[in-house]
């Protein structure tokens, strides 16, 4: 074999490396996220807690409130554990379908132990308060039962076909919790792909469903039947609709907040939501699904915003803000006038005026100077590669 062959066996042999160290990168990331366990214990009167977590940014660590529900740790009497991303710091317990709750409790990035006296008193502490380690963490997924009525206290069992792996100790499985809306519902281990939906006991029950492991809605009948869907059909039998909204002018980039209350279903995964849009007759516009009952107009990157505002389902509806509480909802296009407009400036010139006088003080400041420095850091670290690079490359001439 000549030397140039061999040459270029040994950089296609280098490149497949590269090629799958890369390839192999991002799924080591996505494995690797760190978690921090968070125990807690709670009043006597304090049924099914849960915990709500977010970052300083406004990413929630869950998609809806109340947030993750906490879970018995069964070698420690008294005490729950949930796991929750390390970046979610900003935690608020709460417990009876959300009616009680702390305040906004800020962590540290490591393991807690959270004792609740009340909504109003906290002890945090980062020494362990428990035996043993904390159960291992295992991703869950949502399942939806909707039953007959002559099904009493459904329940779940779920499994991992063909080896049979079992999720849960024993038949008939976990009790399915009642929603508002006159579902049930379970959790199941993400690695769950079979189902049975069972009640009196264990007495009635589907058949074997075979699912994907995601949130998942199933309707019974009194005989066993099923359907399911991997969308909330209650949900989809309502039409999206066009929100309308004026906001004032020193909002910068405004947008629109959505989510369906009491349960909490957001529509949008981070705040502040998504920005809207600017439309030909003046109003800027966002369409949002019909179910949603709470919005909230924010701008800035969110750090002015309305209060929460309740409005109608499956109706467009025209919102003019004027400033944070103050505010116009309205289920037909309002007449805008120079009043109107007047009203919504109004709050905003104030501000105006300020940020013009701030202006002309940075004029003393240039902000130049903290640019070039910026600029000249990054030619440096440029040269300095470059030079590292010719370095290498001069070794590796004198070596030949």
């Amino acid at each position: 074999m000549s030397k140039v062959m061999k040459a270029k066996k040994k950089i296609w042999s280098f490149l497949c490396m590269v090629m799958l160290m890369v390839a192999a990168f991002p799924m080591t990331v996505l494995a690797e996220e760190e978690r921090t366990a968070v125990y807690v214990q709670i009043p006597q009167d304090w049924e099914n807690p849960c915990a709500w977590a977010w970052d300083a940014d406004g990413n929630n660590a869950f998609e809806a409130w109340p947030g993750g529900e906490l879970e018995i740790d069964s070698a420690n009497e008294g005490w729950y554990y949930v796991w929750l991303p390390s970046w979610a710091t900003h935690v608020i317990i709460n417990a009876n379908e959300g009616n009680v709750q702390t305040e906004e409790l800020i962590l540290e990035e490591k393991d807690a132990w959270i004792t609740v006296n009340a909504a109003d008193s906290v002890e945090i502490s980062y020494e362990k308060m428990t035996t043993g380690d904390a159960p291992e963490y295992v991703e869950k997924f949502v399942i939806h039962a909707k039953v007959d009525e002559s099904w009493e206290t459904p329940c779940l069992w779920a499994w991992s076909a063909p080896d049979g792996t079992n999720a849960f100790e024993a038949w008939p499985g976990i009790e399915m919790k009642e929603d508002e809306n006159g579902w049930y519902s379970a959790k199941a281990p993400i690695w769950v792909n079979s189902i049975i939906v069972n009640a009196n006991e264990g007495g009635v029950q589907t058949e074997d469903i075979s699912i994907d492991p995601a949130e998942v809605w199933v309707t019974v009948d009194a005989e066993g039947a099923y359907d399911f869907s991997y969308t909330d059909p209650d949900k989809e039998e309502v039409p999206n609709v066009t929100v309308h909204v004026m906001a004032p002018t020193d909002w910068e980039s405004p947008c629109l907040w959505a989510w369906s209350a009491p349960d909490g279903t957001n529509v949008y995964t981070t705040w502040p939501g998504e920005t809207l849009e600017e439309s030909e007759n003046g109003w800027l516009t966002k369409e949002i699904p019909g179910w949603v009952n709470s919005i909230i107009v924010n701008g800035s990157e969110g750090t002015v915003q309305t209060t929460d505002i309740s409005v109608e389902t499956g109706k467009e509806l025209w919102v003019v803000v004027s400033g944070p509480e103050e505010y116009e909802v309205s289920y037909e296009e309002p007449v805008i006038d120079a009043t109107t407009e007047e009203a919504v400036q109004e709050d905003t010139a104030n501000d105006i005026e300020e940020a013009q006088e701030a202006e002309t003080v940075s004029e003393e400041t240039p902000v130049e100077k903290g640019n070039n420095t910026i600029v000249v850091i990054i030619v440096i670290a440029v040269v300095a590669v470059i030079a590292g690079v010719v370095i290498v490359i001069n070794k590796k001439k004198g070596s030949n």
